[in-house]
């Protein structure tokens, strides 16, 4: 059990702010896009069976949806009470002992705890054409249901991966019997589902919003995800860029004696989301700058139109001192440069060793950052970049 002194006074010698371990995930389909700024030697840290490290969370209270041979906490967030986190304890014990205090009694009082998450989703081949389950779908099933955005941060995609383009849903001329049959394929042979849907290529500096229930196949892009707290889905293409994914993909999150009905599997899909004509005008998601942005620094909206998350992009310039307030706790996540935050160094990874500690992801309390964070960049040539990720409760989210 987590020592509350500890964190209460981790919480006050931080000044409101937490210092956070880095979460590597692994997965045990597709393949590692390798843009993590993790060392190349240990892409399978968790071992061969476990597939590659493709993922790095942040702020999460809630382990991964990983099989049988993840570990308890995996994906799970630690918060550093030293400068190499030899001593830690979970962010959600955190959450819990800290309560309002950390999250605000708004979040706390609604959720009961911090109620999303984030993560670098890193991959080099497309990945399946899948949905995620709402939230009466999903505690069917004893889960919650799973909205999430994407932004593709312009810092970590040094290279494109394979195929830079995302599906979303399906042409809007198809019928839900088409989808039918080619779900009715799933173990005879290669569905070819994506052949239904509609790709959109990949601009760097923006991003989408995905609600639950809309079918889609990211990009081979690293992706910055805001999501909730939640790792579910169903799968509807079998075959993917030559790797070959079982029906228990398609099933996994279904009740048992719905594993083979069809209709039940097809009406996880929100249908007329699924084939709006004016998808992109929907859900594409430009960035959009701050009033307070000065020559100083600037900060963008960068996932926003939603009940559930937001996000920002700030850079500070070189040579800048700022001071940044949000009306809400957050946990963010150093992209590029070194400085300052708050009372704590910071500084992007450029190449990070598993296990090792790092100086780029801190969670701030509702009070400090109401306060405002002092943000000093030391670079006199490279801005910092920062990605922040909120709860709904973000009063000036577009």
């Amino acid at each position: 059990m987590t020592d509350l002194t500890k964190v209460w006074e981790t919480y006050e010698r931080g000044k409101g702010i937490f210092r956070l371990a880095p979460v590597f995930v692994p997965r045990r389909f597709a393949q590692a896009g390798k843009r993590l700024r993790l060392h190349p030697d240990d892409y399978y840290a968790y071992g061969a069976a476990r597939g590659s490290i493709k993922e790095r969370w942040f702020s999460s209270v809630i382990p991964a949806m990983n099989g049988p041979l993840a570990k308890p906490d995996e994906g799970m967030s630690y918060v550093a009470v030293n400068d190499d986190a030899s001593d830690k304890f979970l962010f959600r014990d955190a959450v819990e002992a800290l309560g309002p205090v950390l999250i605000g009694e708004t979040l706390h009082a609604k959720y009961g705890t911090w109620p999303m998450y984030s993560k670098f989703f890193d991959y080099e081949t497309p990945l399946f054409h899948h949905l995620h389950l709402d939230e009466a779908s999903a505690q069917l099933v004893g889960r919650m249901g799973k909205p999430e955005a994407y932004y593709f941060p312009p810092q970590l995609n040094n290279h494109p991966g394979v195929f830079p383009a995302t599906y979303f849903g399906y042409d809007p001329d198809t019928t839900i019997e088409q989808v039918r049959e080619r779900l009715l394929q799933f173990e005879s042979g290669d569905n070819r589902i994506t052949e239904l849907s509609r790709a959109y290529r990949i601009e760097l500096g923006t991003g989408w919003y995905t609600p639950p229930g809309v079918v889609h196949a990211p990009g081979s892009y690293l992706t910055y995800e805001p999501q909730w707290n939640s790792d579910v889905n169903s799968v509807h293409e079998n075959v993917v860029w030559g790797e070959v994914y079982p029906y228990e993909f398609l099933t996994e999150n279904c009740p048992e004696p719905k594993k083979r009905d069809i209709d039940y599997i097809l009406g996880l899909m929100d249908w007329e989301k699924n084939v709006d004509p004016h998808y992109k005008k929907n859900y594409f998601r430009p960035p959009i700058v701050c009033a307070h942005s000065d020559e100083r620094h600037t900060e963008k909206w960068i996932t926003y139109g939603n009940e559930y998350f937001g996000a920002k992009e700030l850079t500070v310039q070189p040579g800048q001192t700022v001071v940044v307030k949000d009306s809400a706790a957050y946990g963010t996540i150093l992209i590029q440069g070194h400085g300052t935050f708050g009372v704590h160094d910071a500084e992007a990874a450029v190449m990070l060793r598993f296990g090792q500690m790092s100086g780029d992801e801190f969670f701030v309390g509702e009070a400090a950052a109401q306060a405002g964070v002092t943000i000093v960049n030391r670079s006199k040539w490279e801005p910092m970049v920062f990605l922040k990720h909120f709860g709904p409760n973000h009063p000036q989210m577009p």
